[in-house]
């Protein structure tokens, strides 16, 4: 049976992607109707403005800190539109320096959005040249503004329940910072609190006409991953047989070095991954940093998309699209699929913990084939980690969800001498291309796939951060064009949920980390409600996790260190 799904947001990074999130199903739902593929009641709820005028707002809770919602009313945005100014309109230009000026910004730097989001009827001048258009405008606002908080770029209308402020901390600053999972722990222990989310979460459980679930968006870095470990346990609790699938989310960090911040993200890290996945359906870490140990990586990088790493405001676009594609098998118009049901193909054998891979957007070249596309990629496919795995190859799988979109269903059919080429030429469907394609390249693995023709909408407040060699939906061009290149509308992206060995190397790296620390050098952690008895009782836990994912090479080299502790 098709059903709703009610989302949390749990962090100041998980208002980052929510609020793309968000701005993707408004730009899905400004499509034409007969070509929607995913059902948008999975995620909003329908209602009327004063007007008579049909609206939709997120079925959302987010929790976030003092200073952290920006324009946002505390107790949350109305779903009353805003008011058109219709009087006169004066545009200032602000004279450049000589050598050109940065945008500015501060904060955590999530740039790229400017204060003026929710759509000024000023044109931005240009010299002399004539008003651009709406779109223009749009590109200009989203590209050289300042971004504080994620409601700078947050362009739908939440309902009053959505909001909660935490009072106790401050979303930026010196002191007064959720830092500890111990902290966040604590919150959700406080009566009103929890009074707060249950009154909350009530309301819009008992408005679904079936609740699928729950999906769990939370900043596994901070103080949140204990708020996240509290919620998700009374989510397990209250809702006994609902899915809930839980995203870990990581921004791209500072080389932070040796500092108090970074053994606490590490401890955050650790604490949350196995409080959240013992709780949840599935836990899946998300984050475009190239480690979440104590050794920094290099943040992932993308051939056909030049994004600033350090602006939360790009970083977060990136895992949005991937969300949404991530999300489609449970709400699909033409199945019946669930979240439980996703989460059962993935976490058998303990399994609890996936990773997510994505090629964001996807390299089809325009105007060929999708099997002309794929056997491009017969050793390797052509998509990036994006759980902080170190590793970047992922050569095998124990089970996956494969989603692939924005590629036409005739896209199977090659030029006439390519017909009989390859054995995804045979193939009669796009179906059955990606099928035999995933199981050429992950024998034994158990796959399932879908095909979307409904591609990722990157209209504004989006960012436009894509090379000049995609087309205006996304194909890659042979050559760059000898003219400017329009705004990139829609993209084409694959996406996979994986049950894969590689989550070994991320699980029991972050526990070798931890066994090198030297506990009493941080004091303040523990302090702040984590006993060290529970914290190490937390750390086998880690390591048995990581022991799902072992190879027979793996488990004997486990099965050694075990015996020399």
């Amino acid at each position: 049976m098709q059903g709703e799904a009610v989302t949390l947001q749990l962090g100041h990074y998980a208002g980052c992607v929510g609020a793309h999130w968000w701005g993707l199903q408004a730009s899905a739902l400004r499509s034409p109707a007969e070509a929607a593929e995913l059902r948008a009641a999975a995620l909003l709820r329908a209602g009327r403005e004063a007007g008579g005028r049909e609206s939709h707002t997120p079925r959302l809770v987010a929790l976030e800190l003092k200073g952290g919602v920006g324009a946002l009313r505390p107790g949350g945005a109305g779903t009353e539109a805003p008011v058109a100014w219709d009087g006169e309109v004066a545009a200032y230009l602000e004279r450049a320096s000589a050598g050109g000026s940065a945008p500015r910004d501060a904060g955590s730097r999530t740039e790229d959005a400017s204060s003026d989001r929710k759509g000024s009827s000023s044109a931005l001048v240009q010299g002399a040249s004539p008003a651009p258009s709406r779109l223009a405008v749009s590109q200009e606002v989203y590209s050289g503004g300042s971004v504080q908080v994620w409601s700078d770029y947050l362009n739908v209308h939440l309902h009053p329940k959505s909001i909660y402020v935490i009072r106790q901390y401050m979303h930026d600053g010196e002191c007064d910072c959720l830092e500890a999972f111990g902290q966040g722990e604590s919150l959700l222990q406080d009566p009103g609190c929890i009074e707060e989310l249950e009154d909350r979460l009530h309301f819009y459980v008992e408005e679904c006409d079936y609740l699928q679930g729950f999906q769990v968006l939370c900043d596994l870095h901070n103080g949140f991953s204990g708020v996240g470990a509290k919620v998700t346990e009374l989510l397990y609790d209250e809702y006994s047989g609902k899915g809930i699938l839980t995203w870990g989310l990581t921004p791209v960090m500072s080389n932070m070095g040796g500092s108090q911040k970074n053994f606490y993200r590490l401890m955050n890290t650790a604490l949350g991954i196995v409080h959240l996945s013992s709780h949840s359906s599935f836990f899946c870490p998300l984050s475009l940093s190239g480690s979440l140990g104590i050794k920094p990586q290099p943040p992932i990088t993308f051939p056909y998309i030049n994004y600033d790493a350090s602006l939360n405001y790009h970083s977060s676009a990136i895992l949005a699209a991937v969300l949404d594609t991530l999300t489609a098998p449970y709400r699909l118009c033409s199945s019946q699929g669930s979240m439980m049901h996703l989460a059962e193909t993935l976490n058998f054998s303990g399994r609890k913990v996936v990773a997510a891979c994505a090629s964001v957007p996807f390299p089809a070249l325009r105007g060929y084939s999708l099997p002309d596309t794929l056997c491009a990629y017969q050793q390797d496919m052509p998509w990036k980690l994006l759980s902080s795995c170190r590793e970047q190859k992922v050569s095998c799988c124990f089970a996956q969800s494969v989603v692939l979109r924005g590629i036409c269903k005739e896209s199977h059919i090659s030029c006439p001498e390519k017909q009989a080429t390859s054995p995804l030429h045979a193939c009669e469907s796009t179906e059955q291309i990606l099928q035999h394609y995933l199981h050429t390249v992950f024998p034994g693995a158990f796959s399932t796939s879908h095909v979307l023709e409904q591609p990722c909408n990157t209209l504004p407040p989006y960012p436009q951060f894509f090379s000049p060699l995609l087309t205006r939906q996304g194909f890659l061009l042979d050559k760059p064009p000898s003219y400017s290149s329009a705004a990139v509308e829609s993209i084409p992206v694959l996406a996979a949920l994986q049950s894969s060995p590689v989550l070994h190397t991320l699980l029991y790296s972050l526990y070798k980390d931890l066994q090198k620390l030297n506990m009493r050098r941080w004091p303040s952690f523990f302090s702040a409600g984590v006993e060290q008895d529970d914290f190490q009782e937390a750390l086998q836990e880690l390591r048995a996790l990581s022991q799902c994912y072992e190879m027979g090479s793996e488990a004997d080299e486990s099965e050694d260190e075990a015996d020399s502790d």
